[in-house]
């Protein structure tokens, strides 16, 4: 069985470090492991996707729409771009921060206020959190990756808990991963 966890969020977020350790964690779990980055502009804070793909062989590391398992969006207003990659019964799962992209901005668009209406009318399950809320309260909002990455665990029993943790302390320099281990517990003990 493969399992399809398509990644996005905005540059800056950490989106990148957390297809990582999921592609990192999926491989010390025994899993054929493929991944696939698209970074855009995601240091001007423009849109940065990330395909994972494990199980027994995995040939192409690209998710075809119609195929996600999982989505883990990092911003609610990419939850809705990339939905359409999404299986019948799959999950997004989404920090309910928004971001402004740069045509909001400019005033040339205008960024939907009711983004989980939007979800929910076309049968979405979605769970929203406040990840950066959760972040902050840990004492760096950078770490919301990592609270969002918690949360995404719980939903992957094919990959041991212990192998998280010590992921996080294998890729992470050692003055980061209280914090980053920290940051992941918060997810996983989210409802």
């Amino acid at each position: 069985m493969t399992t399809n966890i398509l990644l996005c969020g905005v540059g800056g977020q950490g989106t990148l470090l957390a297809s990582n350790l999921l592609a990192e964690c999926a491989m010390e779990a025994g899993f054929d492991v493929k991944k696939s980055e698209i970074h855009g502009m995601a240091q001007r804070g423009g849109s940065v996707v990330s395909h994972v793909r494990f199980g027994e062989k995995i040939d192409s590391p690209i998710i075809r729409k119609g195929e996600c398992d999982i989505l883990l969006s990092f911003e609610e207003l990419e939850s809705i771009r990339w939905a359409e990659y999404l299986k019948k019964d799959g999950l997004i799962i989404t920090n309910s921060q928004h971001i402004l992209p740069m045509s909001v901005s400019a005033g040339n668009a205008v960024y939907p206020k009711n983004i989980q209406e939007i979800l929910s009318s076309k049968s979405i399950q979605t769970i929203a959190v406040d990840a950066i809320g959760k972040a902050k309260e840990l004492g760096n909002q950078k770490c919301l990756n990592v609270v969002l990455v918690g949360l995404l665990a719980k939903r992957l029993p094919m990959i041991d808990e212990k192998i998280w943790p010590e992921m996080i302390k294998k890729m992470l320099p050692e003055k980061l991963q209280k914090l980053n281990l920290e940051a992941f517990q918060a997810g996983r003990n989210i409802a």
